[in-house]
């Protein structure tokens, strides 16, 4: 635990960077572009005069903006526009969606390249399919061209470290790996001035319709360059749609093996023309404009490849079960002390190289080297690729959709499906916990967010569920936890070689209790290819291209709705990836023209500020009216459970007046103070904002919600219960990290003192925070739990009465959620809206989100 405090402490230093040695890596050239904004103003007739241009006016504009943007159907349009004198009266340029979209197509220039439909023709089979692509070179360039990137390039690998001395090393942007900085070293041995482009690829299949039966395979691409902070954000669209493979089914073959054969070469063929125009440009090198129109000499290399397990083998041509990256066959993946080489690409190579000789030793070697008998995959020839090293880490379907999955379906075989639902129904609510009313043992097919969110429940479900025939449940407790502790620690936007230790050790302590489950005949044995590669290669992909936020697949399954679903709502479902790719050409340049006309409109500046990364917001925000406006004391008292409100706000005044008084004697005063005030405004919730890691930005886990409300009617006139949140209050001198300086209470108050009372109760120049908070305690932390790690605490009661007191509600840091201690079996009474009233042990839950999980060490 101390060694942990004192790495996640480490961890929200200040960075020191160390630059790359040689001054020529990522050097602008002499020759210098106009800028892009510039080079878009003079392609647009009319824009002089007009911003809005080709659009006659700012309302021509935003209306042909929010058809494209809301995927408005073009009948329900052009019947919009056939009212009479609606066009007329608002001065529209077009008077039907016909016209609309002739507008799009000829007068605003297009950013990126068009789609192309090609055949491609396995002549040794007889298949034929079709290939939507676009120009991988042009996206390229539009990407690093796009002026929203400008001011945010990396065109330079570095090194950082957490100390002066620079031995602490940290890995998070994809800049910060060993990959681009050897890669940089190769390109400056053979020719000084080179800035890389790290490209990187993913590729899913996904339903488009799910009664039509109808699917698309998307491939994606982004640069490296971009850092992950924009990259994740899909309303930056630092990604682009390079073509949609082919989905054929290949019903006219009848042998699945070779249905199979086919398919993987039909990949391999489309994306070897889909990359080919990246050859030489990624040794020679090829001019490019950003965004400020500085000139650099790029070289686009294959870096990284981010897609599910599925398209793992597909992508290296290993065997499925298999392990993608490494020599480890299938029946030793769960193995901890086998050890195998990582896949040697050269030995491959030559293998792959003979297909054209003797079939039969061919196909011999590929067995023995345990790879499918592809013909020419796509990454053989490709300058600088290692693709069996560009698979990535993957959040969505390694973490949740495989770890997870798993352990959820282990537990759910190991204890009675009954209680655990029970259990689930009866937590209290919090607005990090997802309420599972119905349990979570007979929901199927989970998204990787529902997963996620029975990740931050699970441990407490189980930590005092015993198990069938008085077997201890230690053990399976112990793995559950340490699987968990993983996860969590694989998400780090930031990670050293001690969070990479701490990650080891979570998989080791897993290896050491996971027989458990072999005992109780869930398992026979762990080869598992999702679980292999977290356990046996997450750290050498991490220090190789940084940390798994940077290839999350779940942002680029976010990209289906746009490019997959919403592009094939806006067809009529004949013949759709014509109409798809045109639809997707058409919102692209609605895209574009909307950020220029922004640069416009403020009056061009510079774009260095431009498309700024968002800043924290305040740590605390409020709403700028209470939610009720009076509220009379002794209904605070009885309607929002706090019965010493008024003697622990009357202590507060007198202790905020008289900071070194003697408690004893405040508290006897207190008992008989006069409130000059009998109701107060009232606030039913507060939103916080705590950044876990201060270097980067925040991310929604970073937002929180406290509520505090009374039972109240909904529009059905239905009675909801009241809910009180608990919360992670600092007492004093609490850290980002650690539990020292904070105490638990559930908070019932949230409030204002009136206006009026202030200079009846304070001094001018002394006066409280504006927001204070009523709260009940809960007891001091201890020691951890030995067996899951969780602390316990208790309702604080001194003579039969809890414990309260009010606070400033900056103290706040966090909302926290608590689990209550069902013991053996749940009390049937409980719900989860009295649980916190009526139990009185709880265990703190530390996987909420990831900065609780950083917080309760």
């Amino acid at each position: 635990r101390n060694a942990r405090l004192r790495v996640e402490k480490a961890l929200r230093q200040d960075i020191h960077i160390k630059p790359f040695p040689l001054d020529s890596a990522g050097a602008p050239l002499d020759a210098r572009d106009p800028a892009a904004n510039a080079v878009y103003r003079a392609n647009v007739h009319g824009s002089e005069q007009n911003p809005y241009a080709p659009f006659t006016s700012e309302i021509d504009w935003k209306l042909a903006e929010w058809v494209k943007k809301h995927n408005i159907g073009s009948n329900a349009f052009t019947e919009l526009l056939s009212l009479d004198g609606f066009v007329d009266s608002l001065g529209l340029s077009y008077r039907n969606t016909r016209e609309l979209n002739a507008i799009i197509d000829k007068d605003i220039p297009a950013s990126r390249p068009r789609f192309e439909c090609r055949e491609v023709t396995l002549e040794d089979e007889g298949v034929t399919v079709e290939l939507y692509l676009r120009d991988i070179m042009q996206c390229i360039r539009a990407l690093y061209g796009d002026p929203k990137f400008a001011p945010h390039l990396i065109v330079k690998p570095e090194q950082h470290f957490l100390d002066e001395a620079q031995t602490d090393r940290v890995w998070h942007d994809m800049h910060t790996g060993d990959w681009w900085w050897m890669m940089q070293m190769v390109l400056e041995d053979r020719s000084p001035g080179a800035t890389i482009l790290p490209l990187i690829l993913s590729s899913d299949k996904t339903e488009i319709a799910l009664f039509r039966g109808k699917t698309a395979y998307p491939l994606y691409m982004t640069l490296g360059n971009i850092p992950k902070d924009i990259r994740r954000k899909p309303s930056q669209k630092a990604y682009v749609l390079l073509g949609y493979l082919s989905t054929s089914n290949l019903e006219e073959i009848n042998i699945k093996a070779k249905r199979r054969r086919v398919a993987a070469n039909i990949f391999h063929l489309s994306l070897r023309e889909i990359l080919a125009p990246t050859k030489i440009p990624a040794s020679a090198g090829e001019v490019m404009a950003s965004g400020d129109g500085v000139c650099r000499r790029n070289h686009p290399i294959l870096a990284a490849y981010a897609c599910d397990y599925l398209d793992q083998v597909v992508v290296t041509g290993a065997l499925y079960g298999d392990c993608p990256i490494c020599d480890t066959p299938h029946n030793h993946l769960g193995d901890p002390d086998y050890h195998a080489e990582l896949r040697n690409l050269e030995h491959i190579r030559h293998i792959l190289a003979i297909a054209d000789e003797v079939p039969r030793r061919y196909l011999q070697a590929c067995r023995d080297a345990r790879i499918k008998p592809i013909y020419q995959p796509f990454w053989t020839d490709l300058p600088g690729v290692d693709i069996f090293l560009s698979i990535t880490p993957d959040t969505l379907h390694q973490l949740y959709q495989g770890i997870l999955k798993h352990l959820l379906a282990w537990v759910k075989s190991a204890y009675s499906q009954t209680e655990i639902d029970a259990r689930c129904q009866r937590l209290p609510p919090n607005h990090h916990i997802r309420s599972f009313l119905k349990g979570i043992t007979s929901l199927t097919k989970l998204t990787g967010q529902e997963h996620a969110d029975i990740a931050r429940i699970l441990l407490g479900l189980i930590v005092d569920l015993p198990l069938p025939n008085n077997l201890s449940p230690i053990r399976l407790v112990k793995a559950a936890r340490a699987l968990l502790d993983f996860i969590y620690l694989a998400q780090y936007p930031i990670h050293n070689s001690a969070t990479l230790d701490a990650m080891e050790e979570a998989m080791n302590r897993f290896d050491d209790y996971k027989s458990i489950f072999i005992d109780l005949n869930i398992r026979k044995n762990w080869n598992l290819p999702k679980l292999h590669v977290a356990a046996c290669h997450y750290r050498l992909l991490i220090e190789r291209f940084g940390t798994t936020d940077n290839f999350n697949t779940q942002f680029f399954e976010r990209l289906h709705i746009e490019v997959a679903k919403d592009a094939a709502d806006a067809t009529n479902w004949k013949d759709e990836f014509p109409q798809m790719t045109l639809w997707l050409e058409r919102n692209e340049k609605i895209s574009r023209h909307a950020n220029y006309i922004q640069w416009r409109q403020a009056g061009c500046p510079p774009l260095s500020t431009t498309n700024p990364l968002p800043l924290s917001p305040p740590s605390l925000k409020m709403t700028k009216h209470p939610s009720l406006k009076a509220v009379a004391i002794p209904h605070l008292e009885e309607e929002y459970h706090a019965a010493g409100f008024k003697e622990a706000l009357s202590y507060f005044i007198l202790r905020f007046n008289n900071p070194n008084s003697n408690n004893t004697t405040l508290r006897r005063e207190a008992r008989n103070f006069l409130l000059p005030f009998t109701h107060l405004p009232v606030y039913h919730r507060a939103k916080f904002w705590r950044s876990d890691f201060p270097h980067f930005q925040n991310t929604m886990e970073a937002y929180d919600v406290l509520h505090v409300r009374p039972k109240r009617k909904n529009y059905r006139n239905d009675i909801l219960p009241p809910r009180f949140d608990t919360a992670l209050i600092n007492i004093g001198n609490g850290n980002i990290v650690g539990i020292e300086g904070y105490r638990v209470a559930q908070v019932k108050v949230i409030f204002s003192i009136p206006k009026g009372a202030l200079p009846l109760l304070f001094n001018q120049e002394h006066r409280p925070p504006l927001y204070l908070a009523y709260v009940e305690w809960f007891t001091p932390f201890g020691e951890p739990d030995e067996v899951h790690g969780l602390y316990k605490i208790s309702h604080a009661v001194r003579d039969g009465k809890r414990l309260s007191a009010v606070i400033p509600v900056v103290n706040i840091h966090r909302s926290v959620h608590l689990i209550p201690q069902f013991g053996p079996q749940v009390n049937r009474e409980w719900t989860a809206s009295n649980v916190l009233e009526v139990c009185t042990k709880f265990y703190v839950n530390c996987f909420t989100d990831r900065h609780t999980y950083g917080t309760l060490l």
